[in-house]
């Protein structure tokens, strides 16, 4: 099968604007490579590219988007700013450093990394997203790492709620009580490290992807699809990011879905967000 962006469902936010379900995740891709990695991940069908200022390649995403020969509003970009620039004013400024670095006129997204409940500064970093966002400057606006509680006191301080949340989730944290929450309000739940970075195994996972003659790591890639989860596994490897990409010719029955659920232990490859300051 020859896989086409519009194979990969587009899934809509509050703000009426539409995101692919499933894009690339760039944390760790080294500066060297990242401009060729964009261009890698467009050809392959990729429209959707989540980068971080911690991740230290902004700029490079920037470049490689310019530099890629794709129209720029085809492409989905999300983007977070630091714990360290939290607070009205200095979250404005990271703002404005993000946007010079990544130089591609807008962002489609951007997101507050972590909550730091102990700084207790979100509530304030998010107005200054909302004031961002009323300028012009981002298209929407959304939230990582948040808990249900940390998103009823945002909410509670009035103005936007968050389009996405994107948190730790993989078959091992299946978050259940969390993508409910985020449901309800009508977030969308965004999966980072959809993959537990490899650190878990199961021969549950192998015997599905056998049935479907899939790899372990499409398995759980459709397995988020299937949960309705937007999703953004990393790689810097060309062959995997086409891999990772190519899930949308076959889907999970009942009893793999059931199956799958029955991995979910908290196990954590990340900090809690309660303890990440």
């Amino acid at each position: 099968m020859t896989f086409s962006p519009e194979m990969n469902p587009s899934i809509q936010l509050l703000n009426g604007d539409y995101m692919p379900q499933l894009g690339l995740g760039v944390y760790k891709v080294e500066q060297d490579i990242a401009v060729d990695l964009v261009r890698v991940a467009l050809d392959a069908g990729y429209r959707r590219i989540d980068t971080a200022a911690l991740y230290d390649n902004e700029a490079e995403i920037g470049a490689g988007i310019r530099k890629s020969g794709y129209d720029r509003e085809d492409i989905f970009v999300t983007t977070k700013i630091w714990n360290d620039r939290q607070g009205y004013d200095n979250a404005l400024e990271a703002i404005d450093e993000s946007l010079s670095r990544l130089n591609i006129d807008y962002v489609d997204m951007l997101l507050i990394h972590w909550p730091c409940p102990a700084k207790d500064l979100f509530v304030e970093t998010w107005a200054a997203f909302q004031d961002a966002m009323a300028d012009g400057k981002i298209r929407g606006i959304g939230v990582s790492n948040f808990k249900p509680a940390h998103l009823e006191k945002l909410i509670a301080a009035g103005g936007v709620v968050p389009a996405i949340n994107q948190v730790e989730l993989h078959p091992w944290l299946q978050q259940a009580e969390l993508r409910a929450y985020d449901d309800d309000k009508g977030i969308k739940t965004e999966a980072w490290s959809p993959l537990a970075r490899g650190r878990f195994e199961s021969d549950i996972l192998g015997k599905i992807a056998e049935k479907h003659g899939k790899s372990v790591t499409q398995v759980v890639i459709r397995w988020h699809i299937e949960l309705g989860n937007l999703v953004i596994p990393k790689s810097s490897n060309p062959d995997r990011i086409a891999e990772n990409i190519d899930v949308f010719d076959f889907s999970l029955d009942a009893d793999d879905m059931a199956a799958i659920a029955t991995l979910d232990g908290g196990g954590r490859v990340g900090p809690d967000p309660d303890d990440m300051n």
